[in-house]
């Protein structure tokens, strides 16, 4: 190819791309380069191993009102993008470092209490310094959405020194998990068997949210957590 044919050849843009309903994912940084990329479904398969997407990415859509993208053309140099399968747009505060704050206020002793009343622990700073959970008396649990595979489990963050009410967990499972069959009326592990308290939940274990239907035993934890991030941290900060 000769000088002037590289002189006109568009010039490379740097996105940045987040996972669709991820509110801890913190995104990562992908080169547009369309000499590299003839297509656009090239690039976004790119992006699905990049992003370490459940399942193929199929859309890239605009963080704040996830306006969709069409074509490699559309994408600005510098921009965030939020990448899907063919589900539809989840809105989040993804440019908020790709993590949404949980919801409520804080009290004196700087604990994250719920309109229902029960109380999170916070992502300290000093249960990430440590990297044990254990030190503050709070744990983490990840859910999942009975019979959804393609949105990714969210953080169930648990109090040791405080006792769990079982009607506030569901409460607040139900507003967390936004289930398309209503309220969340039970919680299960991954084999189908019920939790029936809050002493039965172990740390870091992986749980179903299920509704008025029954539980559905489908391969959440092999289609939804990436292999790399099994083990992370799931209070993970930037």
């Amino acid at each position: 190819m000769s000088s002037r044919g590289l002189a006109l050849a568009p010039p490379a843009k740097n996105v940045v791309v987040y996972r669709n309903g991820d509110p801890f994912f913190p995104g990562r940084k992908v080169v547009v380069n369309q000499r590299r990329f003839l297509t656009f479904e090239a690039f976004l398969n790119e992006v699905t191993k990049s992003v370490h997407a459940p399942l193929a990415v199929r859309n890239l859509y605009t963080p704040r009102h996830g306006h969709r993208v069409a074509e490699l053309g559309d994408l600005q140099d510098g921009c965030h993008y939020v990448a899907a399968g063919f589900e539809k747009f989840k809105k989040l505060n993804y440019l908020n470092h790709g993590r949404k704050e949980l919801r409520g206020t804080r009290n004196s002793e700087d604990l994250q209490v719920s309109t229902s009343g029960w109380l999170f622990f916070p992502i300290f700073h000093s249960c990430r310094n440590t990297g044990s959970s254990h030190a503050l008396g709070c744990f983490y649990c990840s859910v999942f959405r009975n019979g959804d595979l393609l949105s990714p489990p969210f953080p169930l963050p648990l109090s040791k020194s405080t006792p769990l009410q079982w009607d506030a967990l569901l409460a607040t499972l139900t507003e967390k998990a936004n289930l398309r069959s209503g309220a969340v009326n039970k919680l299960c592990r991954l084999d189908g068997t019920q939790v029936s308290g809050g002493e039965e939940l172990v740390n870091g274990d992986y749980y179903v949210a299920v509704g008025n239907e029954e539980h559905k035993k489908l391969p959440y934890f092999e289609l939804l957590v990436p292999q790399d991030s099994a083990c992370r941290t799931l209070w993970y900060v930037d």
